[in-house]
C-alpha cells in the first residue's frame, strides 16, 4: 500500500489515475474502500464489481470529481461462465444487462465499462446498450487483442469513449516509452480511419435518404393525377401520351409541401434576394417554398391591374435586387422569357430558373442561349426511369412517352 502511494503520488496530478482493484461489496465497507481509494492512495478512479447491485456502487460515484469503471465483459477466457449467460425470456446477455444498467446510473457522467478487447462483438454490443459511456478495454498486446477491430467496435459516434490499457507489452518492451508512443500513433491512426468511415457513411446515408425522398415525390405527382398518361393536345397542337398539370398541388397540402421542398436543395446553392413565382401554376408553389425557405415572394401579373397602382408586378422589392424564377414546368421557355422582362423593366436582376419538371423540349437551351442558368428537381426522362423502376407506370406507356421525347 505504501509503495502504490509513492507510484501514484509520482504521477503528474494533470494525468488521471485508474486503480484496477475491482472493488465491491455492501455498502458500509464500499464506503471504507473509496476512502482508502480516493483519499488515502489519491486515484481518480477505480474498477468495481458490479454483482451486488447499485447500493455497492454509490460511495464511489457520489462525488462528479472521481469515476469507476464497471466490470461488464471482461477478457479473461472464463468471463463467459457468467457473463454470457441469457437472461430468461429473452436474447439478452448478462453483461449486456449490466451495460444497460450502467448507462441509466450514470447521472453525474462518472461511470464507465470495462469490456475486454478480446472480444470485439461483445464489445459492439455493449456499445448498442450504453452509447455515451466510456469504455475500459484490456487485452491488447499479449492477451491477443486487436487494436483496430476493437476501435471500430466500441469507439462512440464522436471518435472517443476507449481507454485501451496496454500493460505487459510496454513495461516489457526494451524501450518502453516508445512502445508507448507507438501504441499512441496507432491508436490515433485507426481513430481517424474510423471518423472517415462514419463520414461517409453519414453522407451516403444523406445522399439515399434524399433520393428516397424524391422518388417518392415522383409516385406521389403520379397518384394525385398531377401526371397522367393517354392521349392530350398540347398548346402547340402537339399530340402528347403524357400530360403535366401541377395545379393539381395545391388540393393536396402534404404534396404541395413535399414538392416545394425538393426546391430547397437547388435554391440554396444560388444567390437572389426574392422569389418570383410565375402565374399560375407556381404560385401556391412559391409560397410554399418561402414558407420552407424563409424567402420573400413576389410574382409578375399576367396582365397589368387597370386600375389602383396598375402594377405588374406584386410584392415588396427594390430596384436592384436579384430575383430567381421559380415555375412548376419547363417546355420551350417562352413564359419565362416574358416573366423576366417584366422583372428586369422593373430594375430587378435574374440569373436563374428553377422548376419542378424539365419536359425537355428545348427551354434548357433556350435559356442558356440567352444567358440564364436551368435548374430541374426532374427532368422528364428521369420521372420515366423512376416510374419503371417502381412498377407505377404502364411499361408500353413509358416506352410511348420516350419514342414521343426521342422524336
Amino acid at each position: 500500500m505504501l509503495v502504490l502511494q509513492e507510484v501514484i503520488a509520482a504521477i503528474p496530478k494533470d494525468i488521471p489515475v485508474i486503480l484496477d482493484a475491482k472493488r465491491g461489496d455492501i455498502a458500509s465497507t464500499a464506503e471504507a474502500y473509496a476512502e482508502a481509494v480516493f483519499q488515502s492512495l489519491g486515484a481518480d478512479g477505480v474498477t468495481l464489481s458490479p454483482y451486488l447491485g447499485h447500493d455497492s456502487l454509490t460511495p464511489f460515484l457520489s462525488d462528479a470529481l472521481h469515476g469507476a469503471f464497471l466490470l461488464c465483459k471482461t477478457s479473461n477466457p472464463g468471463a463467459a461462465d457468467l457473463q454470457d449467460l441469457k437472461l430468461a425470456g429473452g436474447t439478452e446477455m448478462l453483461y449486456e444487462r449490466v451495460a444497460a444498467l450502467a448507462q441509466s446510473w450514470n447521472s453525474l457522467d462518472n461511470l464507465g465499462l470495462v469490456v475486454g478487447a478480446t472480444y470485439p462483438a461483445a464489445l459492439e454490443r455493449v456499445r448498442a446498450a450504453a452509447p455515451d459511456l466510456w469504455i475500459l478495454a484490456p487485452g491488447v498486446g499479449v492477451q491477443g487483442g486487436d487494436l483496430r477491430s476493437a476501435l471500430q467496435a466500441g469507439l462512440r459516434q464522436d471518435g472517443y469513449g476507449m481507454l485501451i490499457t496496454v500493460s505487459r507489452t510496454i513495461s516489457r518492451a526494451a524501450d518502453p516509452r516508445r512502445a508507448a508512443d507507438e501504441l499512441r500513433q496507432a491508436i490515433e491512426c485507426e481513430r481517424e480511419a474510423f471518423l472517415k468511415a462514419r463520414a461517409a457513411d453519414r453522407i451516403s446515408s444523406f445522399a439515399v435518404g434524399k433520393r428516397r425522398a424524391v422518388e417518392q415525390l415522383a409516385d406521389d405527382l403520379l397518384a394525385a393525377g398531377c401526371v397522367r398518361f393517354g392521349e392530350f393536345t398540347l398548346k402547340s397542337g402537339l399530340i402528347s401520351p403524357i400530360y403535366l398539370d401541377l395545379r393539381q398541388l395545391v388540393s393536396y397540402p402534404d404534396l404541395l409541401k413535399q414538392a416545394a421542398q425538393a426546391y430547397l436543395p437547388i435554391l440554396k446553392g444560388l444567390s437572389f434576394d426574392r422569389l418570383a413565382a410565375l402565374p399560375y401554376a407556381a404560385l401556391p408553389i412559391g409560397a410554399a417554398i418561402s414558407l420552407a425557405g424563409g424567402w420573400p415572394l413576389i410574382y409578375p401579373r399576367k396582365e397589368a391591374k387597370e386600375y389602383g397602382t396598375k402594377t405588374e408586378i406584386e410584392g415588396e422589392f427594390k430596384p436592384g435586387e436579384r430575383a430567381v424564377i421559380i415555375d412548376d414546368l419547363a417546355t420551350t421557355g417562352g413564359s419565362k422569357f416574358e416573366a423576366i422582362d417584366k422583372l428586369t423593366s422593373a430594375g430587378l436582376h435574374v440569373s436563374d430558373v428553377v422548376v419542378l419538371i424539365d419536359r425537355q423540349s428545348g427551354a434548357a437551351e433556350a435559356l442558356a442561349e440567352r444567358g440564364y442558368a436551368f435548374h430541374a428537381v426532374f427532368t422528364l426522362t428521369g420521372l420515366l426511369d423512376i416510374w419503371e423502376n417502381s412498377g407505377k407506370a404502364p411499361s408500353e406507356r413509358i416506352a410511348e412517352t420516350r419514342r414521343f421525347l426521342k422524336g
